[in-house]
């Protein structure tokens, strides 16, 4: 598909999910993505942390590409560029924040030179013929949140990115009512924006407003607090600052990601006041309520630093007293995790706190408010729901029409949406898919070895060895052993009945494949009949000297 004289849309993430953003722009022959992010593991994906977008649509047009515009900084916008930028080989385009902290994953993965990345100005506009696009600063929890306000032949979009509105930022200077309804009144085709807060009813508040809670919480405190909050949250980050020089805490910092934006925010000009840090060993040999730890991990994750205090595998302990604070929202599907955390924590004899109990935590997406607000200042022809589940993105369109947006359309990955002319209207699909970052490697989510692995973690695994000799006969007892198969008290029994089902199984006459095969469905009855399981069954046919 190369747009002709038309303006199209595509998303390649984020539409039908909340993470991995990738969204495209189509005009006259070529393409612009905006965003680039990845997307967190679950269970279904036995052995995975990180799961990327799938390109092929955009690879497959590369030539067609002008360049990758970057919102901000949060990883379901720019996780996937160190994984995939290189091999699109466009300019990256990304406000000085952003731009240190992509500098730094290109670094890590050693591509520091291979990828272009070029640093606009706050405020900045930059033209990648047949676009225009200017960068439109509005609040988030983190800084250098952006609008892309992207001007075309057919009209004006104005591509949101994550946003809310915050009258009284902790860090930066976002747009003010007044610049977004100049932009507004400059005509305004598409409105491309953020669903994730469609049903909550309330603005989501200024960051400013957790300052007074969080400091009277760790002024309640005994002994040490740990707080743990989004690392990326600069502002948090701030205002945590404050309150450590405000109630004489020496401040500690747990986890490489909270190091990293320390140091990304200083180096553009944030975060400049922030007290100096503390090494472990000295934080613990300080009196217990002189001590404030920030730590990453408070989404339950298992490697994080607050997991690895919680069980008592970190340098920095906390016990009998002290005070957890979770200045964060519980991100759905990490209830589970959060709760082995906070259950670790209880054991330990830590009091807990969260935002149910206090006011320590703002949201960074627009409430039903912020959304209305947004119509009325932008006022566009074409309201286009994104980043976020279908339920959030047919309640933020239903908003839309109720508050006077003349139409909206509700697209999920791989639509393509004709805007301009006679739009909106979906005009095709196209293939779209996930991979995994299984180690080192990229691999498809839906490929043989994901496929094997969800089978073995679910049914278990058989190897069977059955030797032979040169002339293709049994020469000995076969060997198999198990992995995870369901078998305990009666397992000699077990795996005698599983040996001679093979042997019988098995026919020298028959081609190799075959006889493997014969041999590995009779081992797999025998299993089936035994634990009412099928496992993966391995059948090796190994020659051995008579």
């Amino acid at each position: 598909m190369t747009p002709g004289e038309e303006l199209l849309f595509l998303a390649l993430g984020g539409s039908g999910e909340i993470g991995m953003n990738v969204n495209l722009y189509g005009c006259r022959g070529k393409w612009l993505m905006a965003d680039l992010g990845l997307t967190f593991a679950d269970p279904d994906y036995p052995g995975v942390e990180l799961i990327l977008p799938e390109l092929e649509f955009i690879e497959e047009r590369m030539k067609d590409l002008v360049g990758i515009v970057l919102t901000h900084g949060h990883e379901d916008h720019i996780g996937a560029l160190p994984y995939l930028a290189a091999d699109l080989k466009v300019p990256l385009y990304a406000t000085p924040f952003t731009a240190g902290l992509i500098a730094g994953k290109l670094e890590e993965e050693g591509l520091t030179g291979q990828v272009e990345l070029r640093v606009i100005d706050r405020g900045g506009s930059i033209d990648l013929d047949p676009f225009r696009v200017t960068y439109v600063p509005l609040a988030h929890s983190i800084p250098e949140g952006n609008g892309l306000l992207i001007e075309t032949p057919f009209g004006k979009i104005f591509h949101t990115g994550d946003w809310k509105i915050d009258e009284t930022p902790v860090l930066g200077h976002p747009s003010s009512a007044e610049t977004l309804t100049e932009i507004g009144d400059s005509g305004v085709l598409a409105l491309v924006c953020d669903s994730t807060n469609a049903f909550v009813n309330s603005a989501s508040g200024s960051e400013s407003s957790v300052h007074e809670a969080l400091r009277n919480e760790v002024m309640k405190a005994r002994g040490r607090v740990l707080i743990t909050t989004f690392a990326s949250n600069a502002a948090r980050l701030e205002t945590i600052g404050r309150v450590a020089i405000e109630t004489n805490r020496k401040v500690v910092v747990a986890g490489r990601s909270l190091d990293r934006i320390l140091k990304v925010a200083k180096a553009t000009g944030y975060l400049l006041d922030f007290p100096e840090t503390l090494r472990f060993d000295e934080a613990m040999t300080l009196p217990k309520e002189d001590v404030l730890i920030i730590a990453t991990g408070g989404q339950g994750e298992s490697r994080a630093a607050l997991a690895r205090i919680a069980f008592g595998q970190h340098e920095l302990k906390i016990g009998e007293g002290d005070t957890v604070i979770f200045s964060s929202k519980q991100i759905p599907g990490n209830e589970m995790a959060i709760g082995r955390i906070m259950n670790a924590l209880s054991d330990l004899g830590v009091i807990t706190v969260t935002e149910r109990q206090a006011h320590i935590h703002v949201s960074g997406h627009p409430g039903r408010p912020e959304l209305a607000a947004m119509y009325r200042w932008i006022r566009p022809e074409i309201l286009v729901p994104v980043h976020g589940e279908m339920r959030h993105m047919r309640e933020q369109a239903r908003l839309g029409l109720a508050e006077g947006v003349p139409s909206a359309i509700v697209q999920k990955n791989g639509d393509l949406i004709r805007l301009a002319p006679d739009g909106p209207t979906k005009i095709g699909e196209e293939r779209v898919g996930r991979l995994v970052l299984d180690g080192d490697v990229i691999l498809p989510a839906d490929g043989s070895t994901l496929n094997e692995r969800r089978k073995i973690a679910h049914n278990g695994l058989m190897a069977v060895a059955v030797p032979i000799d040169a002339q293709g006969r049994l020469s000995g007892k076969v060997q198999i052993r198990l992995f995870g198969v369901p078998v305990e008290q009666d397992r000699e029994d077990f795996l005698a009945d599983a040996c001679d089902a093979a042997e019988r199984a098995y026919e020298p006459t028959r081609e190799v494949e075959k006889v493997r095969e014969a041999v590995r469905l009779a081992v797999r009855r025998c299993a089936t009949l035994w634990t009412g399981k099928k496992p993966v069954v391995d059948v090796m046919l190994v020659e051995v000297a008579v």
